[in-house]
């Protein structure tokens, strides 16, 4: 089975996470479904390297990772994927969709309202789980 390592960023603008929505893919069971954005790790490339760079091929925004939060595996029929994600925060939340069909801005208690693609899942409760524990989490 394939293996796939990539990043995603949790982007983080005025309380409020970056949330974008995959088109119709090769997998169905990842079509339309919900995501932090983020890409796969080059050769010779360091993650915070890959997620800057992704985030502005995809989005065209600049990001600035603050903190690594949570590595996610995850088999999918097709592949084995792992997910490296970091907290990133942004000056300007204005964007340019390249690769996704939608996105949207929301708040955390908003973010279970998506329809996630399931490696993403963990991310979410994590994250929230963290908010729960910690009120100010978002503003570190």
């Amino acid at each position: 089975m394939k293996k796939i390592e990539v990043v995603a960023a949790i982007i983080i603008h005025e309380e409020k996470i970056l949330c974008v929505q995959r088109g119709a893919g090769k997998f169905d069971y990842i079509s339309f479904k919900w995501e932090f954005p983020g890409g796969k790790i080059e050769e010779g490339e360091s993650r915070e390297e890959t997620i800057k760079r992704e985030i502005h091929e995809e989005l065209e925004m600049q990001i600035v990772p603050r903190a690594e939060f949570i590595t996610v595996e995850h088999t999918y029929p097709d592949f084995h994927l792992i997910m490296h994600s970091y907290i990133c925060h942004c000056e300007n939340n204005e964007l340019t969709l390249k690769e996704h069909i939608e996105y949207k801005w929301l708040k955390p208690d908003e973010l279970l309202e998506l329809d996630w693609a399931e490696a993403d899942i963990p991310i979410v409760n994590n994250y929230l789980n963290k908010l729960w524990y910690s009120k100010d989490f978002m503003n570190n």
